[in-house]
């Protein structure tokens, strides 16, 4: 064996060696021979082994080094690409390859698929010319631009542009809840009761977000299963601000010029305030007839024909269907299934009450649906127009609070 000098450089000259390239690296855990140098009749195989484990864990550590901050800078672009940014009309033709694929046409617009990046895909929604000053445009800009909940779709973007106005979502791959609402009969399109529950926790929590948890209460005013989004696991994203309404939480009451919302949908107060003031539980009336919808399978204004029955009211046919004792739905296989589906019909009915007062907040409205169902009481017939009725409404409110857990609310 040479002098320590010698030894030392040998060393160097090994590192070097096994540092230099990645496939250097691979013949060695090939077993091939990397340099006739590198050999243990040189150094000896502990020194060899010492050195091939030092350089390996360098190796190692220095690709999870660049993995991590591959992965950061992906973060980073796409937390950019979902800041609301404001685009041109052209970016939004390049973005939409000239508005190639629509994905739907509403009242207030038409819905484009795009493209900002590789990997963020967005749904461009190009507003209809409008004669009003674009109150509408700039309140759901502003609300959307401060909201980040997991229940409510995220604004990237938006385009001002002259005449043109248009919104830019994040992009829910499932559409919206108003395509799966179907009958269990329905096997390719039935979501299950499972994922019907988890549906409408989510859109609880969504509209209880923005009743309690922004910094001011915001009234959506247009709940419906149209403005509902399914994102490719099915979460749902509350859309379409351009009816909503900020106001102060402590405000117990919000006036309205006009009526807002879709026929079918609409709390009564908002008609008439005969039955109350316009509030938060205006929105609650609203979730509770999408509640309904989703059980029931089919859409509120249809005519229920079941059996014997017919021209009968769709809450009041899901009413009596609780009364009687029968299965929500045509199809329930399983027994968890149909605790699920009453469970769900209990609190769209609760939600549903002609008057604001004895409807449930979204708070409570969430913590029963999160329940197991136990200790929840039927609610009234809010179909019965009688002093009898509106009495006991008042009685069933107060028992089913003494079941739950009280959660304080603001009205």
């Amino acid at each position: 064996m040479g002098s320590k000098a010698e030894l030392v450089e040998e060393f160097k000259e090994v590192k070097r060696e096994f540092v230099m390239t990645d496939l250097d690296i691979m013949k060695y855990f090939l077993g091939l021979k990397v340099d006739q140098r590198a050999t243990g009749a040189t150094l000896g195989p502990s020194l060899f082994a010492a050195i091939a484990v030092a350089v390996i864990s360098v190796y190692i550590s220095y690709r999870i080094r660049k993995a991590n901050e591959a992965m950061m800078e992906k973060f980073l672009q796409d937390y950019k690409a979902f800041t609301p940014t404001r685009y041109s009309y052209n970016e939004l033709k390049k973005i939409t390859n000239q508005f190639a694929e629509r994905l739907g046409e509403g009242a207030y617009g038409t819905v484009f698929k795009g493209r900002i990046s590789e990997d963020v895909t967005v749904a461009v929604k190009i507003l209809k010319v409008s004669e009003g000053n674009g109150e509408e445009f700039i309140s759901e800009v502003g609300m959307l631009a401060r909201i980040h909940h997991v229940n409510v779709v995220r604004l990237v973007g938006y385009c001002a542009e002259g005449f043109r106005r248009a919104l830019v979502y994040e992009f829910s791959p499932n559409g919206s809840l108003d395509k799966l609402i179907t009958s269990p009969d329905n096997t390719n399109c039935f979501l299950g009761w499972r994922k019907l529950e988890a549906i409408a926790i989510g859109m609880a929590n969504g509209i209880e977000y923005l009743h309690q948890g922004c910094d001011q209460q915001i009234l959506h005013f247009d709940l419906k299963p149209e403005n509902i989004l399914l994102d490719h696991n099915f979460t749902p994203k509350i859309c379409d601000f351009g009816l909503a309404k900020p106001c102060a939480k402590a405000q117990s009451a919000v006036s309205i010029s006009t009526v807002k919302g879709t026929m079918g949908y609409i709390a009564p107060e908002v008609f008439s305030r005969c039955f109350g003031n316009v509030s938060c539980k205006s929105d609650v009336y609203s979730f509770g007839m999408v509640l309904l919808e989703m059980i029931g399978g089919r859409k509120i204004t249809e005519v229920v024909s079941s059996g014997n029955r017919s021209n009968v009211n769709y809450p009041t046919w899901i009413y009596n269907l609780l009364e009687e004792g029968d299965d929500i739905r045509l199809c329930v296989e399983e027994e968890g299934d149909a605790k699920i589906a009453k469970k769900l019909a209990i609190v769209g009915l609760w939600c549903i009450q002609w008057h604001p007062v004895d409807r449930v907040s979204m708070a409570v409205a969430v913590q029963m649906l999160e329940s197991q169902g136990k200790g929840l009481t039927i609610p009234p017939n809010p179909f019965v127009d009688s002093i009898t009725a509106r009495e006991d409404t008042n009685i069933s409110a107060r028992c089913v609070t003494r079941t739950l857990e009280v959660i304080q609310e603001e009205d």
